[in-house]
């Protein structure tokens, strides 16, 4: 049952017969993922109890503040959950979400008479440009984004200058559509290795690759084993690994694509990745 801070506190109290339940820095590392959350949160709204203090999952009213001021309840589920596929930067905020949405679609009444009507969402199609080759295989596409970061070119120029493989491959085919597409854009792809290389960061406002944009790379490597690649997900700052050769931690540094090598031998083996080092 969903309870106030104070009662939660004092049932856990009570529970685990402690004055503090959970230390300060309990659930650091579970929180350290969503920024903008730790930004939000303010003890002092909170009976003095601190977010480190809070497992993710509890079933408890927390008070939040958006960086435009709005006080809000939600449970820690409900905020980490909230982003959906939103990129502003207040979509952790509901009220700023919704004047965002309030002023995209007027109400009927406040429309002028002679004001346009909004339309009913088309049904969205497939694109036509994804070639018609067999699933798993690698090329290049025309609507494959350009590199996120100058972080992502620096990792890339140290794989590629490591190993022999072809490069300038950008996407694969995939069996079901993937937001309108039969491709997947991987930031990396070794296609004699059939291994796509993530790079993930939380991005600027502490949004990219957490709540529900997590569920989004999970079925974008889905996608991809079920075509026959395997994906490696370099997970930069505190987020957690997603799959079984994920390396959390990563930077731009020459570690990291020696831990990247060393993920690949264990994904094909030494003697074929090894075949294809400088």
């Amino acid at each position: 049952m969903t309870e106030r801070i104070e009662d939660w506190w004092a049932r856990r109290q009570f529970s685990r017969g402690r004055a503090v339940p959970y230390d300060v820095g309990t659930y650091h590392d579970a929180w350290a993922s969503y920024p903008m959350l730790v930004r939000q949160y303010h003890p002092e709204l909170n009976a003095g109890i601190v977010l480190s203090q809070i497992p993710p999952a509890a079933d408890v009213l927390l008070l939040w503040q958006c960086e435009a001021g709005h006080l809000f309840v939600a449970t820690p589920t409900e905020q980490r959950e909230r982003p959906e596929g939103r990129r502003r930067r207040s979509a952790w905020c509901p009220d700023c979400t919704a004047g965002a949405v309030q002023q995209r679609f007027a109400p009927a009444q406040a429309r002028s008479p002679d004001a346009p009507q909004p339309r009913a969402p088309r049904r969205k199609q497939v694109c036509p440009k994804t070639p018609d080759v067999p699933v798993g295989t690698a090329f290049v596409s025309t609507c494959a984004p350009k590199p996120a970061s100058a972080a992502e070119e620096k990792i890339r120029a140290a794989l590629f200058g490591t190993l022999a493989v072809t490069g300038g491959m950008n996407a694969v085919r995939v069996s079901r559509p993937f937001f309108e597409h039969l491709e997947v854009w991987p930031d990396m792809l070794l296609p004699e290795l059939r291994v796509a290389v993530e790079y993930d960061t939380t991005g600027k406002f502490g949004l990219e690759h957490v709540g529900q944009r997590e569920e989004t790379d999970r079925r974008k490597d889905r996608l991809l084993r079920a075509a026959g690649w395997e994906v490696v997900r370099l997970r930069a700052g505190a987020l957690p690994p997603l799959g079984p050769h994920d390396i959390t931690g990563a930077t731009t540094s020459r570690r990291t694509v020696e831990r990247l090598i060393e993920a690949l031998r264990d994904i094909r083996g030494p003697l074929m990745v090894d075949a294809y080092r400088v």
